[in-house]
């Protein structure tokens, strides 16, 4: 008996156009619906919303559209004494948010305008002794949080404030039989871990020690029919895969593995027509996260209305050119 591959199906009518206005519109709208109930029960993660929203907005050209001072005056409202950043107003900090903090503040170029030493603090004081990194103070590690701990100091110039060299046997002790990685060493292996772990050799220029054919494969095989890629076997494709996938195989120079015209007429069918923005998959609710992701996919794929995104740190890959910032990819 053959085990049915779990899919979706993609609907003959089906958007196949990028509409753009309506994407642009979607997300300056989005912050502005404060009473929704969308809005409201999202509080817990509002960094990173802004963060989506904000870049989202960048790639297409169109970051004008938010009031830049009310950004600002929240992200400096959410640094805490430790340096740290919560994800809103009266929220703990946590390294996930002061990671987006640092992001939405390069985007605008205003990473001074806040205390960048207790940044840098902050960050040092989660590294554990084995190089891993705790996320905040009630001590979970995972290896996302590696990530967001070197991707904040290169941002900010200060990735010597660390053990670099422990963090990343740290993150090859998460390397699995596969190629892949997971959240802890012996877990298994996820593409939004694989990004994680493959965008922080990027960053540390050790991508030697990745088996690119062995890994190029694993994330290959996350494609389904429909086009549509997914995080892992036995699972629904979403369109964040359209990043997480396609970034790693970017940085390992295996981008043109995948089938590309199958992926875009994936992502483009997640589109709602009226509203604007992308959902997981066809047919279901939008949201800025689905929405950032669906247009770095494309942006990845090549879609020239769209600003070319950097595969490490998802933002414009001019505004890490500014920075100065060089980063390690690999080619076939």
């Amino acid at each position: 008996m053959v085990t049915p591959v779990k899919d979706v199906t993609i609907p003959e009518k089906a958007q196949t156009t990028l509409l753009l206005q309506k994407h642009s519109d979607f997300i300056a709208a989005y912050g502005t619906k404060k009473d929704d109930y969308e809005y409201c029960i999202t509080e817990y993660l509002r960094m990173s919303g802004i963060y989506w929203g904000l870049t989202a907005l960048s790639l297409m050209d169109k970051i004008d559209k938010v009031d830049r001072d009310e950004v600002l005056e929240f992200v400096k409202k959410c640094q805490h004494e430790n340096g740290g950043f919560s994800a809103s107003i009266g929220h703990d900090p946590h390294l996930l948010y002061t990671l987006s903090a640092v992001q939405i503040l390069t985007l605008y170029g205003t990473t001074d305008t806040v205390k960048t030493a207790k940044i840098v603090e902050y960050v040092k004081g989660l590294q554990q002794e084995d190089g891993s990194f705790i996320g905040d103070k009630w001590g979970e590690v995972d290896s996302r949080f590696c990530f967001c701990a070197v991707a904040t100091l290169k941002l900010l110039g200060k990735l010597d404030a660390i053990d670099v060299d422990k963090t990343i046997q740290f993150v090859l002790s998460c390397m699995n039989f596969d190629g892949g990685f997971g959240s802890r060493p012996d877990s298994e292996s996820h593409s939004g871990q694989i990004y994680c772990c493959v965008g922080l050799l990027a960053i540390t220029g050790k991508l030697h020690h990745v088996n690119a054919d062995m890994l190029g494969w694993w994330l290959c095989e996350r494609q389904l029919p429909s086009g549509g890629l997914n995080g892992r076997p036995e699972k629904l494709p979403d369109v964040c895969y359209s990043w997480w996938v396609l970034s790693s195989l970017k940085i390992i120079g295996r981008l043109h593995w995948i089938d590309k015209e199958k992926l875009v007429r994936f992502i483009l069918a997640c589109q709602d027509d009226e509203t604007g923005g992308f959902s997981d998959r066809p047919g279901d609710t939008v949201d800025p996260f689905h929405t950032l992701f669906g247009l770095a996919g494309l942006s990845l794929l090549g879609d020239k209305s769209i600003k070319e995104v950097n595969p490490v740190f998802c933002m414009p890959q001019e505004t890490i050119d500014k920075l100065g910032i060089r980063l390690q990819l690999l080619s076939l």
